[in-house]
């Protein structure tokens, strides 16, 4: 999907090549043809190929994968989630201070 919405549309091909570590072609040509069927991706033959294409905007897609990764392993707290992300090491003073000022515009909007 990351290749998809980078690169607009993408071929079979484009994604093969440009996966490490990819599996076989018949593989990624599965795994498209899995999520056409999902409704993540839309494709189009182009010649002898399929074009693929994102059907949702990648923010709109980011969102919704983050709230069903919330509610399957932190029992939808937004709490948990984030307090699972800040104990890890390594954020930055920078992320550190966005995350702050997050968490006061909640607290002025009444979130």
């Amino acid at each position: 999907m990351d290749l998809a919405y980078q690169l607009g549309e993408v071929a079979v091909s484009d994604v093969h090549e440009r996966l490490a570590d990819a599996p076989s072609y018949s593989a990624v040509r599965a795994l498209m043809g899995t999520l056409v069927e999902k409704g993540h991706l839309s494709h189009r033959q182009a010649g002898r190929r399929y074009v693929y294409a994102p059907t949702v905007a990648a923010g709109d897609a980011s969102a919704s994968a983050l709230k069903r990764l919330v509610e399957t392993f932190f029992g939808g707290s937004s709490a948990r989630a984030a307090m699972a992300l800040v104990s890890e090491p390594g954020l930055g003073s920078d992320e550190l201070a966005a995350l702050e000022a997050a968490i006061a515009r909640a607290k002025e909007q009444g979130a």
